[in-house]
């Protein structure tokens, strides 16, 4: 199991929430997922990162506000797009680290040699146009927590 699926399995515990994961392997399975959700509608939606995902990031941001499910994103981009909120690393950030490694590449470091970095800019990302549209109230707490507020 995913690092990541483990973090939130832990959390959801800890604040006694009940989690639903889907296997989304092919585009088609979405439809699925939205189905059960239809269904059984969620109390929000957490939709973990990876190339599939990305690719029907817009499906999932309209489902979201179509059915008025809060819905948090690993990456930012998804909050520019329309989404709710997000919490993870820094693209810019992330982009500016990869620079460095291909910079050190060109200078003759073997791949091999490069250490595995973990990120070390997370940023919290808030939509305020789609808060409203979920008729949700952001707390001044996250607001000022946040790197960016999309009004």
């Amino acid at each position: 199991m995913n690092l990541r699926y483990r973090a939130i399995e832990q959390a959801a515990q800890a604040l006694n929430v009940t989690v639903e994961s889907y296997a989304l392997r092919n585009p088609d399975d979405f439809d699925e997922a939205f189905n059960m959700m239809r269904g059984r509608r969620p109390d929000g939606l957490f939709l973990v990162t990876d190339a599939l995902t990305n690719m029907n990031q817009k499906r999932v941001i309209e489902f979201s506000a179509t059915h008025r499910v809060p819905a948090m994103y690993e990456t930012s981009t998804a909050v520019r797009s329309g989404g709710l909120m997000s919490y993870g690393p820094s693209p810019q950030d992330m982009f500016r680290r990869a620079a460095s490694y291909i910079d050190r590449l060109f200078k003759g470091a073997k791949p091999t040699e490069l250490p595995a970095e973990q990120p070390t800019k997370i940023e919290l990302v808030i939509n305020l146009k789609t808060a409203k549209v979920l008729d949700l109230i952001v707390p001044a707490t996250l607001l000022a927590r946040a790197e960016e507020v999309i009004d």
